[in-house]
């Protein structure tokens, strides 16, 4: 851009290409794995503009597929938004009610050594019916855990969630060939391990999950998201 002596910072760039439709965005995924047609209790969104500042605040959750050499098998991962966390997760054949709160016990099973008061805990998902199921919420029940769940389908309702997938499937998962659930079982719980313990993150201070959780470190987002709404116009007078 020298050449044409135009200087511009990274932020900059990006905000030029958001505000005129330039940016590239990710495909949708083609497995469809929320069935939120049914007649099963919805919840409503607890979290708008809610920002958690410790761990255990609130937990979101999600369900993923991954291709293996067989077929896809299916994740549930429930993480902890503040230090991001992976807390819970699952991998199945199916997609069955009962999969997803073998994920939700997990997490649970680890609040009785976790530090901190967890009961204004949140519990945040979209109105799947794995979620809505009158097990799955009965445990969250009996936990005492607020259940609040997103509105439509926009990906941004539950953004931390999209983004561990986003991490688990694209930097991790995709380097594995896996032939059963037996050995997808053992390779997602190796990938876990090393995301929660050796992986850092911008939006945590450039720190690791475990720490940040264990520790209830006071963390800040080093990054920006490129995909709000912004007004700068190159030319609108140009062809």
């Amino acid at each position: 851009m020298l050449e044409h002596q135009i200087k511009m910072g990274r932020d900059a760039l990006f905000n030029l290409l958001s505000a005129n439709h330039m940016l590239i965005r990710k495909r949708k995924r083609r497995v469809q794995t929320t069935q939120s047609y049914h007649w099963l209790r919805k919840y409503p969104n607890l979290i708008k503009d809610f920002i958690p500042t410790a761990p255990n605040q609130l937990w979101v959750s999600d369900i993923t597929y991954w291709q293996t050499e067989n077929g896809y098998v299916y994740i549930s991962f429930i993480t902890d938004a503040y230090s991001h966390k992976i807390v819970g997760f699952h991998v199945a054949e199916t997609l069955e009610s009962i999969e997803t709160i073998q994920a939700l016990k997990m997490a649970l099973s680890g609040l009785i050594n976790e530090p901190g008061n967890h009961f204004e805990l949140i519990h945040h998902s979209d109105r799947g019916v794995q979620y809505c199921h009158h097990e799955y919420v009965k445990l969250l029940q009996d936990n005492d855990i607020k259940i609040s769940m997103t509105e439509n389908g926009d990906p941004l309702e539950n953004p931390i969630a999209e983004r561990v997938n986003g991490i688990i499937k694209e930097e991790y998962l995709q380097d594995y060939k896996v032939n059963n659930i037996y050995e997808a079982r053992k390779v997602l719980a190796f990938v876990v391990k090393l995301y929660n313990e050796e992986r850092p993150h911008n939006s945590i201070s450039n720190l690791i999950p475990s720490d940040v959780h264990k520790n209830n470190i006071k963390t800040k987002k080093l990054w920006k998201n490129y995909y709000k709404k912004y007004t700068t116009i190159v030319n609108q007078l140009q062809d």
